[in-house]
């Protein structure tokens, strides 16, 4: 990549808004000093916001693997969009095109391709992917809610940013949305970009997705993500009991109080299968080891 294109896409004008948000974050929290109350304040925001993103627009809008209400559908995309991760739609085409292709060219965030810097930040701020590609998510757009929510997804940023301030002053906003959001936008990011180098595939998904326990506790669940890559219309994305997944146990239940209903699971082919590639990596021993490696990054 030349020094002209780094600039654009990482440190352009347009980028401002999302370096300054780190800034006043850094700056905010050296400022008035470290505080476990405000901790709790981030901590509780981003647990709150990370179930949208995952639940919303990546189980729901993304891959449609269960269902509810058109009003419901609203409150998924509405506090989503709090997350500061652009529109539903916006959101869900992308994803789409990254299932697509996964890890080949024309992937939007691929390590293998254009390295892990730009699967993890670089794609998200570059204008080349502003656009919502509308013919990936025919199934949405005809909801004029969905469509008015991408195209002024900065709404909802704004009002959880002054949602804050009146809970909680400046106190409230820095650690509450500032602290919070750039966790949640690196939270969301490792999902883009370290689940496709640091792990373990148990299925060969013809891409480089892969399992870690760690990425799933950050993100609620979406560490899982060979499992997800391998059989993407589940609801859940931990296969198997011991594979956390604390966003599938809040849907079911809101499925228990008819909020939201189809959740979908595994067939039991797929996890017989599952087990059975475990007990052969469990029996090679040292072969086991190299499915955990990283693949090579190939470019910043």
């Amino acid at each position: 990549m030349d020094a002209r294109a780094l600039l654009r896409d990482y440190l352009g004008l347009r980028t401002v808004p999302f370096w300054g948000v780190h800034a006043i974050a850094l700056v905010g929290v050296l400022w008035a000093g470290w505080s476990w109350q405000g901790v709790l304040l981030a901590v509780g925001s981003y647990v709150f916001r990370m179930f949208f993103v995952t639940a919303g627009y990546h189980r729901y809008f993304s891959h449609r693997t269960y269902k509810t209400s058109r009003a419901f559908q609203l409150v998924l995309a509405t506090i989503g969009g709090t997350a500061s991760q652009k529109g539903a739609l916006w959101w869900a085409a992308h994803h789409r095109e990254h299932h697509k292709r996964s890890d080949e060219p024309g992937d939007p965030h691929s390590p293998r391709q254009r390295g892990l810097a730009w699967a993890h930040v670089g794609w998200i701020v570059s204008k080349d992917n502003d656009r919502t590609h509308v013919e990936r998510i025919t199934d949405l757009v005809r909801y004029p809610e969905l469509a008015w929510l991408n195209r002024f997804w900065i709404a909802p940023v704004v009002g959880y940013a002054v949602a804050w301030w009146l809970i909680g002053g400046w106190h409230g906003l820095l650690w509450g949305f500032f602290v919070s959001t750039v966790l949640l936008w690196h939270g969301t990011f490792v999902i883009n970009s370290l689940t496709h180098v640091w792990g373990r595939r148990r299925f060969p998904s013809g891409d480089d997705s892969r399992n870690h326990w760690l990425l799933a506790l950050v993100t609620l669940g979406e560490g899982w993500h060979n499992n997800h890559h391998h059989y993407e219309s589940s609801t859940t994305q931990g296969f198997y009991w011991w594979e956390i997944d604390p966003t599938f146990w809040v849907l079911r239940l809101l499925a228990a109080a008819r909020v939201v209903w189809g959740l979908r699971r595994p067939p039991l082919r797929v996890l017989e299968h599952g087990r059975q590639l475990d007990a052969l990596l469990r029996a090679g021993g040292g072969r086991a080891s190299a499915s955990r490696a990283a693949p090579p990054v190939v470019a910043v």
